[in-house]
């Protein structure tokens, strides 16, 4: 089963993009655990300090352990450096996944093959 996180990280737009670089490590380091498939903090170019999260993770077990872990904590106190004005992260538990185009190339918002 995967676990996708989905948030949005509202940062004094000041230091949003110095947030970002500095935090590369941390991401790194969340790539490389077990069962990670994607981590990624990225800024919404529409809004100066809006920053959006998602990951992927293989399993709960996998993202529990990054909870535990230290690039976890290692984001989250480089993140106390900067201002935090808001942010909102949620997990999503994943049942059924396809592509959204079928195969004559059509875009589908139903689920057709399960």
């Amino acid at each position: 089963m995967t676990i996708l996180v989905s948030g949005v990280v509202e940062i004094d737009p000041a230091r949003r993009d110095e947030a970002l670089r500095s935090a590369q490590p941390f991401i790194d380091g969340a790539l490389s655990q077990k069962g990670c498939r994607h981590y990624a903090w990225t800024a919404d170019l529409s809004k100066p300090g809006r920053v959006y999260v998602f990951e992927e993770w293989d399993s709960e077990a996998d993202f529990a352990a990054h909870l535990a872990g230290p690039q976890y904590r290692g984001m989250l106190g480089h993140l106390q450096q900067f201002t935090i004005l808001s942010a909102v992260t949620r997990k999503h538990r994943v049942t059924l996944t396809e592509p959204v185009y079928d195969d004559t190339g059509r875009p589908r918002a139903d689920f057709f093959t399960g």
